[in-house]
């Protein structure tokens, strides 16, 4: 198998990458090191690629058509995609929309229509959120749930990229599975998400937010969960029988949906320092609950993720103390 990751520095696609080449394969990683967030981390990150026999690293955004096309031309071998690299966060979208149309929605489309050119491509696997599903109030979330009302633009665009592969599929024959993900965390992971912003400003002494005044549940799926999961889906493309579309969507979560102020006291216990809770209302775009049902990924590739909680968050706390020299 040859392999090319999107996002490759980011927090999944670093993670992916390195179980790909653990195994063999040989890994072709993109990504454009945007400043999102702090490139510094991006930059440890692939510096714990850089050198692994099997991977490659290419600096380019995937919006770029002219850098995709070369790309295509210089690696008409790869054999299977797996596109990671998104503008991601829901908050952030309501601050710079364009951003998420350009990576989300365009970059998806320049993706897919690189892919036409290899011939040899076997699977197209790309990342979807569990934040299409909006306002639906079905618990567990399920992939037949209608998925039509997203309440923030991040949502929007990731429900746009379902329908554009869904069309590839269908015209190309392109084989292509998209996996919403469920709040995923753990070493290595991005500073805009929960478990880091808390860590730091607890360890800082300062406050930290809370929405929705606590009255928060979320699916919070470990990272090596996630990872065992993308890679047993990477293996199993949607058989194309002529008729529907090649195409597929599944959950990958955690399917326990977690009190918030549960996943604070964790941190908490580990750092050994109560922090200062700034109670807030409900955020533009925020959902009260996630919570995933995975009945269709289990029955399909075997997905258990393994990993609570309280053992997922003493994990993550190791690895920021080690990386931070805490």
């Amino acid at each position: 198998m040859k392999a090319l990751v999107t996002g490759a520095a980011g927090f999944i696609g670093f993670h992916l990458c390195r179980a790909l080449l653990a195994r063999g394969d040989r890994v072709l990683g993109v990504d454009d090191m945007n400043d999102y967030y702090d490139v510094t981390l991006k930059e440890a990150r692939l510096a714990e690629l850089t050198g692994r026999p099997g991977f490659r690293f290419v600096r380019a955004d995937i919006a770029d058509r002219a850098a995709m096309t070369a790309l295509a031309e210089a690696h008409p071998d790869v054999t299977h995609v797996v596109n990671l690299a998104a503008q991601a966060g829901v908050r952030y979208s309501l601050v710079n929309p364009y951003a998420y149309v350009q990576a989300n929605v365009m970059g998806l489309t320049v993706l897919l229509e690189t892919a036409r050119r290899w011939d040899r491509l076997a699977h197209f696997v790309y990342a979807s959120s569990s934040s299409v599903y909006g306002t639906n109030d079905n618990l567990p979330f399920a992939v037949g749930d209608r998925v039509d009302h997203p309440i923030s633009l991040y949502a929007a665009t990731k429900k746009s990229g379902e329908l554009i592969a869904h069309t590839y599929a269908h015209l190309y024959r392109i084989p292509c599975t998209g996996l919403r993900f469920f709040t995923v965390y753990g070493p290595w992971g991005r500073p805009d998400m929960a478990a880091f912003i808390f860590t730091r400003k607890i360890l800082a002494g300062e406050s930290i937010p809370v929405f929705n005044h606590g009255n928060m549940r979320r699916d919070f799926t470990y990272i090596d969960d996630i990872v065992a999961g993308v890679v047993a889906v990477l293996g199993g493309a949607p058989a194309d029988t002529g008729g529907a579309a090649p195409a597929r969507i599944y959950n990958i979560g955690n399917h326990r949906s977690e009190n918030l102020l549960e996943f604070i006291g964790l941190i908490e216990r580990e750092l050994g320092i109560e922090a200062t809770k700034n109670l807030l209302p409900m955020q533009p775009g925020d959902v009260a609950e996630t919570y995933a049902d995975i009945a269709a990924i289990q029955r399909d590739f075997g997905f258990a993720p393994k990993t609570s909680i309280a053992e997922g968050v003493p994990a993550f706390i190791r690895w920021y103390k080690d990386f931070h020299g805490v």
